[in-house]
């Protein structure tokens, strides 16, 4: 029997930094190589919020996935089979924020053993890569952000200190720096910036130790945005490196996370604050800018 095309609701976002309007779409059937997948449950990120802000051509899929849609429809490339008692409404997480924080840590980075690192954002993906870190072995987990309602979370999640900036007059690299002196220098070995901001991304790297520091880029700053530090900084024996999905290949990665999970070896759970059909899922994006969301999961089923 032939597919034929389905008629079903989505989220569709008709104009930068408007509402989602929630109508019925036509899914058409997969092409060769393709498979069209029923939606259940899926999470919010700030990437699909800075996809939404954009200013240029009209677009149809941002990340190729489309999820705010009851049916879409996939390269099969897309697609990883997972276990099936695995739930969906939490391990739908584990297609982004998760994977990227815990592997930009353990595969990007491989952090070592009795490390030093700091974490800058410590929304879901800053403590996702707070669990990497742990799970690694760092000796000390700076958690870094501007909202201290975070900080009890950070901890749960295997930060051993957490800095506001805010509550100091020099610079965050400065504050940090003074906080690792060890054998009469400074400087983190691992530093992560979960924000977006270029002024983190140089603060990351400027509390890097020097000789060996590294600092690894996984917010997404606004388009255009350029990062720049004095040269100094590198020559000195910094390194600066970017993250994508944590440097998992998803197609084995992501089962393999689920493993990890349902043996209790990976926070999920602890990730999910907010729940939402997806006739609210404007509220859901609401929750994700109020500062007391780590991750809102939009139910397509409800």
């Amino acid at each position: 029997m032939t597919a034929q095309p389905i008629t079903c609701k989505a989220a569709v976002c008709w104009g930068a930094k408007q509402d989602f309007v929630v109508e019925d779409v036509i899914v058409g059937p997969p092409a060769e190589g393709e498979v069209r997948i029923k939606i259940l449950a899926t999470g919010v990120c700030h990437t699909d919020e800075y996809t939404r802000s954009a200013f240029l051509q009209t677009i149809y899929h941002f990340m190729g996935t489309s999820t705010f849609s009851e049916y879409t429809v996939l390269p099969e490339i897309s697609v990883a089979k997972i276990n099936k008692s695995a739930p969906l409404d939490k391990v739908c997480l584990l297609g982004c924020g998760i994977t990227t924080g815990y592997g930009a840590a353990l595969n990007t980075m491989q952090v070592e053993p009795n490390s030093t690192v700091a974490v800058f954002g410590i929304g879901a993906v800053g403590l996702a890569v707070i669990m990497g870190c742990k799970a690694a072995g760092a000796r000390r987990i700076i958690a870094v952000d501007i909202n201290p309602k975070k900080f009890a979370i950070a901890k749960e999640f295997g930060a051993t200190e957490c800095v506001n900036p805010k509550d100091h007059t020099a610079s965050i690299q400065q504050v940090l720096t003074d906080l690792t002196v060890e054998d009469g220098f400074g400087g983190l070995d691992y530093t992560f910036e979960c924000i977006g901001l270029a002024e983190t991304m140089r603060a990351a790297l400027e509390c890097c130790h020097k000789g060996w520091g590294q600092s690894c880029i996984i917010g997404v700053a606004a388009s255009g945005v350029e990062i720049a530090t004095r040269p100094f900084q590198l020559v000195t024996g910094r390194r600066w490196a970017g993250s994508a999905f944590g440097g998992y290949k998803s197609r084995d990665g992501v089962p393999a996370l689920v493993e990890q999970y349902l043996k209790k070896e990976v926070k999920v759970d602890e990730f999910v604050t907010h729940h939402f059909p997806l006739a609210e899922i404007n509220e859901a994006f609401h929750a994700m800018h109020s500062g007391d969301c780590i991750r809102a999961i939009v139910h397509l089923d409800q």
